[in-house]
C-alpha cells in the first residue's frame, strides 16, 4: 500500500492537506488528490470566516471539538495543512474512510 501524503499520524493526532474552494455551495470534505482533502466551503475567503468555516467542517467529520483543530500551514492559501488534536489511530481511519477502498 502506498504511503497516502493527504494525511499521517503524529504523536498527538494526525497532521492533513486541504485544498480550499472557497463560496463553493455548500459545506463538504471529501477525497482529493493522493496530495490533499479537498474542502468546498459556502463562506468567502473575508476576514477568516473560510478559515473558520474549515475548522468546523474539520471537527464535525472528525467528531473532534472545534479547538482540537488547528491551521498550521497555509493561513491566506487555498492549500492549508492541518493538525488534529487526539487518538491518531481513530483519526487516520476516519481520513481513510473518506477516501474509500483503494484498489
Amino acid at each position: 500500500m502506498s504511503e497516502k501524503t493527504a494525511w499521517r499520524a503524529v504523536d498527538d493526532g494526525l497532521a492533513i492537506a486541504v485544498r480550499v474552494t472557497p463560496r463553493g455551495g455548500r459545506d463538504a470534505l471529501a477525497a482529493g488528490t493522493p496530495e490533499h482533502f479537498a474542502a468546498r466551503l459556502s463562506a468567502a475567503p473575508v476576514d477568516g470566516a473560510a478559515n473558520a468555516g474549515l475548522i468546523a467542517l474539520v471537527a464535525k467529520t472528525f467528531g473532534v471539538p472545534k479547538r482540537a483543530v488547528t491551521i498550521i500551514a497555509g493561513d491566506t492559501a487555498r492549500l492549508k495543512r492541518l493538525h488534529i488534536a487526539g487518538e491518531s489511530t481513530t483519526l487516520a481511519e476516519i481520513a481513510s474512510a473518506l477516501y474509500g477502498p483503494r484498489a
